[in-house]
Formats: structure tokens, sequence, C-alpha cells
């Protein structure tokens, strides 16, 4: 090539080359054995050039790179690197890395966890730790030079994103961010938000995924292609679409059900396989059909833990080994030396003997609900290549490093713990984003399980569509104000708060928003012009129409809540023992009142009300069935049948006491007829004088004898619902704008009533809200300052404490959680005491839990376990009542053991409770909550 050159091109070209030989890229690019991809060059000479970069490409891509050249480039020039990522798990795998690199002298860790070597030159860190660092002005981000915020596009999870946010924002001026996220759809938006905040910020997008990704439909033994090229387009397989339509016309017909033809579900799935051989293959069928065409290992997403554990189970009972003999061996080595520090007793409580032999024939499931330590050794495994079919939940997919050739999905609908929804484009992507292992795989594979009904053309528009924007989920909350406050005073506070992102794409909505009421006005003059009636102003007569219509529509409204109050005032006589009839709904029929559920603590206003919507009576119907009922089936108010004694042995949770009480419920009132409701009530409209007054004002208008007047009346009701539609676009305009500081002003406010700040002061008792992080920060505060934890124990405490963390998966209302007696029973009561008060404060300045702001209702569900933990109890009895996975156990525990150090960080030094609050650490920090697996 260079002889084609001339002297001068050649020389130039030799000038080139050593420039580049002279930077800081050109060592950093020997150290790996492949060629670095040309966005990787480009953000890292990006860096080099002493900009930002924010860096969107797939899962898989190696946009890390560009993180580990920050911290080559720190390290070069002598300065320190900060390494975030949003979980523990990622900022393990991490350290590991680059301790492997740079020498365990040189890396550090700090997670909630660990603390390992924190004053190194480059510190892998969750993303919270350094938030805290900021807020505590930390003489550890002195000599700071670049931050990596791996996984930045987690700042739009609605709970933990505005952490991202608040570093991105406090970050000192002379840091250098490195940002790097999955493929979003407004990376352009984001970087001009980081420009703006940060200085001089490159984008840089990448699309091209370097292993190519194959999307398949599996249906019985085949294996279908989801697109075919025709004439250079890509088009749904016509395989696929005609087996939908097949498929779909094979469904009994209503006629052979009208002739007395029922289809049994058996019978139909029978004539599939036998007929068109199209059927969902069970999971070992899956793993053999992978296994047969090499497409192993892979990663299965089941929506659900007990679906990935029966997955397991299901491989094991139809014989599948995936590993030979040496393989075999190799695992139990491995698995031996991970898990030597468990004792043997917990070894049988947590599955383990199961779980081994699972992982010995190369099967394994993944999910938030195992201990830390069984997913770390299955990661390490599947990377291995020794654990080759993986069954996981969708949080496998949010950053650790397990790539696979194959990924499958079971199906494209999840619960999102409210309803069955359809997976989004973004989730696809994410999902599917684990399929092909960079250096290792050709190509890589995405396979979806064939289900009755599946749309081949919705599939592929899934497949197709790269749809992931980043939405702020960024809200002040009240540690965040008083640090603020602390630091830069409430003006400045408030315009650094404007400088978020949330508040950035806030003002960028307000121009579309605008346009649209320029558009609406426009429409409006000609709305006008076409209900002009000759004989007088007809605008003034749709007025009164509408407001006869109004007035008779308020007057329903108060007859219906009328009802319902009668209704709730119905409910609150009902005591245990009651037999009533439920008047509508799914549990219509005769009833057995258990509990009243009548709001602890109801006064008029209290919001607590409000949201448990009146009493929700706990009940047991005569179909043997205990729920939890609520308002909306009481329409008329309710009167008791009869009265039972409930037995005291009775257990709502035990199938045998509930078929003997429902039993007994049926003998007892079974007689009784339902009874009927109330009807034909005189309308209040009759005899309302508003109303007669509307009416009468509207026979004299001189627009009432037009002959066109219903035509303008039409066109008066269009300009009505345009004017109301501007109306509401123009104060969507007033509340975008300042959004965000208008929340700090109302957050503010509400500290400043309580004691927390004065002016630009922060206060002693402030002083302490800034050393309490996590959502129900100013009810631990709260409890601090009025003593409510003074006189218990240790174990006490643990118990108090869980309420501030834990959170039930799901909401069960149907019976009250076990807590301890004595102190610990009363501590808890104030605590949700306090939270009522809080609670009231908020609705009183206009704090709306609902968008991101305010203090959750304490859940007490865990203080039974965490009491019974630190006393001592062995993991075994714990879990057995708690009924509660290991690995949901171990992580209660952990971010108990946070908030525990929280506490006695911000509670008088030298006091009891800071002294009980390490204690208590202590005693939950035990036996399986504290194995970890970092180095």
């Amino acid at each position: 090539m260079t002889e084609d050159m001339s002297p001068a091109e050649r020389y130039a070209a030799a000038r080139v080359r050593a420039a580049e030989q002279a930077t800081a890229l050109a060592p950093f690019r020997e150290m790996y054995d492949f060629e670095l991809d040309a966005f990787q060059i480009e953000a890292c000479k990006a860096l080099e050039a002493g900009k930002g970069v924010l860096v969107a490409a797939p899962t898989g891509s190696g946009k890390t790179i560009v993180g580990e050249f920050a911290v080559h480039l720190a390290l070069a020039r002598g300065r320190k690197c900060f390494y975030t990522t949003p979980i523990k798990a990622l900022s393990n795998q991490k350290y590991n890395d680059l301790v492997k690199r740079y020498g365990a002298e040189r890396v550090g860790l700090l997670t909630g966890d660990n603390s390992i070597n924190s004053d190194a030159p480059v510190v892998v860190m969750t993303t919270e730790v350094l938030r805290n660092m900021l807020y505590a002005g930390s003489q550890a981000l002195r000599g700071l030079g670049h931050v990596v915020m791996d996984e930045v596009h987690y700042l739009s999870d609605r709970f933990r994103g505005a952490v991202w946010e608040e570093v991105i924002i406090h970050l000192p001026d002379s840091v250098t961010l490195v940002s790097l996220s999955a493929t979003v759809s407004n990376a352009e938006e984001f970087g001009d938000w980081l420009d703006t905040v940060r200085g001089d910020t490159e984008v840089i997008v990448s699309e091209h995924r370097p292993v190519p990704l194959w999307q398949h439909v599996l249906a019985g033994r085949r294996m279908y292609d989801l697109f075919e090229e025709r004439n250079g387009r890509r088009e749904v397989n016509p395989d696929l679409a005609r087996m939908a339509q097949f498929e779909n016309s094979r469904l009994p017909s209503f006629r052979d059900r009208r002739r007395g033809k029922p289809v049994r579900e058996a019978d139909r799935e029978r004539e599939r396989r036998q007929r068109s051989r199209i059927w969902t293959p069970s999971r070992p069928e899956v793993i053999e059909q992978l296994d047969s065409q090499g497409l192993l290992p892979a990663i299965t997403f089941i929506f659900s833990r007990a679906g990935c554990e029966a997955a397991v189970q299901q491989c094991l009972y139809a014989g599948l080994r995936l590993n030979d003999d040496a393989q075999r061996a190799r695992v139990r080595e491995l698995v031996e030396e991970r898990t030597s520090s468990i004792p043997d007793e917990d070894l049988h409580v947590l599955g383990y003997f199961e779980w081994l032999e699972g992982l010995e024939r190369g099967i394994a499931a993944h999910h938030a609900g195992m201990l830390p330590t069984f997913k770390e050794v299955v990661e390490e495994l599947f990377v291995r290549g020794l654990v080759k079919a993986v069954f996981a939940t969708e949080t496998l997919a949010l950053g650790i490093n397990m790539p696979a050739r194959s990924v499958v999905l079971e199906k494209l609908v999840k619960w999102n713990g409210e309803q069955h929804v359809d997976i989004t484009p973004g989730e696809y992507t994410q999902l599917t984003g684990r399929a092909g292992r960079r250096g290792i795989d050709v190509e890589g594979h995405a396979v979806v399980l064939w289900q009755r009904g599946m749309d081949p053309g919705a599939l592929a528009g899934l497949a197709g569509t790269r749809t992931y924007p980043l939405r702020s989920s960024f809200r002040p909350s009240y540690n965040m104000a008083v640090n603020l406050v602390s630091q830069f005073g409430r003006h400045r506070s408030r315009e650094l708060l404007e400088t978020s992102f949330a508040q950035f794409q806030a003002d960028r909505a307000v121009v579309g928003i605008s346009r649209k009421v320029q558009r609406n006005e426009e429409g409006l003059e000609g709305y006008r012009e076409a209900m002009t009636c000759h004989l007088g102003d007809f605008e003034e007569y749709a007025r009164l129409r509408r407001d006869l219509k109004d007035r008779e529509t308020e007057l329903a409204r108060q007859g219906a809540h009328q009802r319902r109050a009668e209704a709730a005032d119905s409910l609150e006589k009902l005591r245990p023992g009651d037999v009533i009839h439920v008047p509508t709904g799914k549990f219509a029929g005769l009833a057995l009142v258990l509990d009243p559920g009548v709001p602890a603590g109801r006064s008029t206003g209290h919001r607590g009300w409000d949201h448990h919507d009146g009493p929700r009576p706990l009940v047991l119907t005569a179909a043997r069935q205990v729920k939890r009922l609520a308002s909306v089936d009481f329409p008329v108010p309710v009167e008791p049948l009869e009265r039972m004694r409930i037995p005291k042995s009775f257990n709502p949770r035990s199938p045998q006491s509930r078929r003997d009480l429902a039993s007994a419920l049926r003998t007892k009132a079974g007689h009784h007829e339902p009874g009927r409701t109330r009807r034909g009530q005189r309308s209040e409209a009759v005899d309302d004088a508003e109303i007669a007054r509307l009416r009468k004002a509207i026979r004299a208008h001189p627009c009432h004898g037009c002959d066109e007047r219903e035509a303008h009346a039409r066109w008066a009701e269009r300009y009505h619902r345009l004017k109301r539609d501007t109306r509401q676009l123009e104060r969507r305009i007033e509340g975008r704008t300042n959004t965000i500081a208008r929340t700090f002003d109302r957050v503010y406010a509400l500290l400043s009533d309580l004691g927390y700040l004065r002016g630009d002061e922060v206060t002693e008792d402030g002083r302490r809200l800034a050393r309490l992080y996590g959502e129900l920060d100013l009810l631990a505060s709260e409890c601090l300052r009025e003593g409510v934890w003074e006189d218990l124990s240790p174990t006490e405490l643990a118990a108090c404490a869980s309420a501030l963390v834990y959170e039930a998966r799901s909401a069960d209302d149907a019976l009250p959680p076990t807590v301890p007696g004595g102190k610990a029973k009363h501590a808890l009561g104030e605590m949700v005491r306090i939270w009522g008060r809080l609670d009231a404060l908020e609705e009183e300045h206009r704090i709306n839990q609902s968008e991101g702001v305010g203090q959750r209702e304490p859940d007490l569900g865990f203080a039974w376990a965490a009491y019974r933990w630190a006393e001592g109890d062995s993991l075994d009895a714990v879990l057995r009542e708690a009924e509660m996975p290991a690995g949901d156990f171990v992580r209660w525990c952990k971010q108990l053991v946070d908030v525990l150090g929280q506490i006695a960080a911000a509670a008088p030094q030298g006091g009891t409770v800071a002294r009980n609050a390490r204690k208590a650490a202590e005693k939950v920090l035990r036996g399986v909550v504290a194995y970890t697996s970092v180095g």
C-alpha cells in the first residue's frame, strides 16, 4: 500500500502514526487482543481531548471499554477515577475485573456491604455511595479526575433514578463524566442536557451489534426464522403467518357448541398435535432442541420466580444432563469452595442439594429470591461454560455480564405487580440483547416460544422497534432538600434543581404544547362563527343550557355520595361474627365478617381514610374464600342477617378451617333471601330552585325560538369542548414550568414547619435528617426526635427499623402482620401514628406520593422475622415462619443493616439509640446474611 504513496504522503502518514503512538490510547489498545470498534475509539479520543462522553450502544457491544479507558487515563495522569454501577453485584464484578488488570493495591470497592481499599486511586462503588460522598463533602473526592456512570439509563428508575441526576448535577466541574447507556431513542436529548450541566459532552450512538442477532419462533419440533429476505426487504416469515391463520381456524365453532358438541381443552390440544404439529414445546423439549442445534448456552426468561424453580425441576425430572463427568466434578469442586463458609445446618434449609444437582447437570435458576452467593455461583459457572441452561427473571437483563449464545422468551406478557401487560419494545431489546458472546459466537439467537393466539406481525414489530426513551424520574426528597440548603442555601438550591434532566424535558415539552394551543385558538374562532345566531347571543344561551346540565349532574352525584355514605356507615357498625349478604361484585352472596376493617385513627380529612376508601371488611364467603372487600362491593347499606361465633382455632390460611366455617355459615344462614336494592327514590332535581330558575331563563332567551337552535347548539358544544381542552393545555404549560422548583418549595415549607430548616440555615434536627437516606427518611428522623426508640433493646430496635425498609412484593391485606409484643409493639404503633401525622401534613402542603415525593406508610411485614433473626433463632425457623425465599430475606436484612448504620450515625453519639443500633446491626449481620463473595 505504501509503495503507491508519494514521498509526501508517506511522510504525512508516518507523522499521523507517530502522533497516535504518543497518545494514551495507543498503549491502552495494546492491552486488548482484539481491535477496538470505531465508536470505542471515537469515545476514547474525546475523553483524551478532555471532553465528557455519553456512549449509547446495545448490550454486549463493549461500551465498558470506554469506562476502562477512563480508568487508564486517570492513572496515567496521576488522578483518581470512580467507577459507579447501579447494583452491588455489578460493582463486585467490575471490581474483580479491574483487580485482575491493575492489581488489588490500586483498586478499591465501596458498597453498602463492603469497604475494600477505599483510598485507592480507582474505586468501584454503587451510585448511592458517590451521592452520599458528595453531600458529605468527603475528602476522597480530592484528586478525582473521572467518574464512570455505568448503566446510566437507570435514571429512568422511579425508585432510585434521582440519585443519578443528583450525582451528575453535584459533581465538581473539574471532573470528566463518562456516561454509559443502553441504546435509547433520545440519546441526543440526554446529551444536550449533559452538555448544559457538565460542559462539552460528545454523544456517541452505536446501533451496531458486534454479534448479529437472529430472531426465531419455536413451534412444536421446528424452529422458524421470524424474518425472511424478499426482494431486498425484510418481511415476516409467511410460514408463521399461515400457521397463525391455520391455528385460529382450528378453534371450535359457535355452531359446534350450539349443537351440544363441547370441545375440551385436552381434545383441542391433541387435535393440534395430530393435525397441525403446532404446539408450545415443554421446557425440557426446548433445551433439548437448542442442544441438538448447537444453540447452548441459553438463558430462558420466565417472568416468575416460582416458574424459574419449576423449570429446573422439570428438566431434572426429564433426565436432562448437559455436563459430562469431568464437568460435573469441576462444578462440584467450585461450588464446595464458594459455599464452604455456609454452616451445614443451613445448607438443607437453602435447598443446597437440589440446587447442586441441577448445577452438576448444567441447569440452574437465577432470580432475586435466591441467596446472593448461589446467584454468583450460577453466574460464574455460566461464564465458564459449566452451566448451559439458565432460567431467569428479567432482573438478569439489568447489567450482569452473563452473555449467552441464545435467549429464549416463553411469553411476551408479564405481571407488573398489578396486572398482566405486554412487554415493551425496549424490554424486548434489553432481554434479547444477552444473545451472542463477543469473541465466541459468530451469531446470537433470540427464540420466542409459540403460544396460542400469537400474532407474528406483532412479534416482528417488537423485534424491529428500537424505541427505548430515557425519562427522568427526578424529584426532590426531604434528605436532598436539607443537604442542598446546607451546601448552597435555598435560592441556589432552587436554581440547581431547575438544571435537572426532569426540568429540561418538561421545558422542551412546553414548546409542542404551545403550538397546539395556537392551533386550538384558530379552531375556536371558526366554531364561534358557526354558532352565531341572528336572534341573540348564542354563547350566552349555550352557557345556560350547560349550567342546567351541570346542576342536574351535581345533584345526581350528591345522591350517589349520600348512598355511599350510608353504606359506609352501615359497614362501620359491623362486628366480627356478623353474617351479611354482599349485594354486588365478584363475591356477592352470603359472607361471615372476620374483621370489620375500619381504618385505625379515622378522622375527618385524614388521607389514610381516603386511601382505604372506607371500611374494608375481611370476610369468609359461602364459597370458602377469605377476601378483603371494598366499598364498591356495597352500593347500598348492609344489615347483619345473623350472628355466628368464630372459633378461636380458625386459621384463614387453612383450607380445612375455611371449609368447616363456610359449611356452618351455609347451615346457619342459607335460608335468608338476598335483600332488595332500594329504588324509585324521588329525584332532588324536582324540587331544586336553581334548576327551576335555569329552565325559566332558557325558555325566555331569544335564541330558544331559533329554527336552527340545535345546529347552533352542536357548534356551541364543540366550541365548549375545544375551549376546555385549550384551558387544560394552558394549565399544563403553567404546571410544567418550574415544576421541580415548585415541588422543592413545598418540601422546603414542610421542613420549615417541622423545624428542620430556618431560612438558609439547617437546624440540628435538619443535620440529623441529612444523615438519613431512604424512602422514609423524614419518618426515621421524627422517630429519633420524639424518642420513640429510646427504651428499646437492640433486637426490638431491629424489628422497628425493618418497617423503614421493607415493602411487600404484593399487597396482601387479608391478615395483619405478626409483630413482637411489649415495647416493640408500642414503638411500631407510634411509628404508624407519626406517619399519619406526616401524611396529613404532606396533604396540607400538596406533597403527593404519586409524584414520587412523600412518605409511604411503614410496612410492618418484616418486623417479626427481623426480631427473631436478631434474637438468634435458626435460619430454618425464621424462613419457615416468614414464608419468604432466602434471597429476599437476605436482601431485606442487608437493607436493615444499612438503615441501622444510618440511625447509629444520626442519633446522638454516646446515647442509647446509637449504641443499640450498632448492636442490632451486628446481631442481624450473622450467618447467611453475612456471607459475601467479593474477590
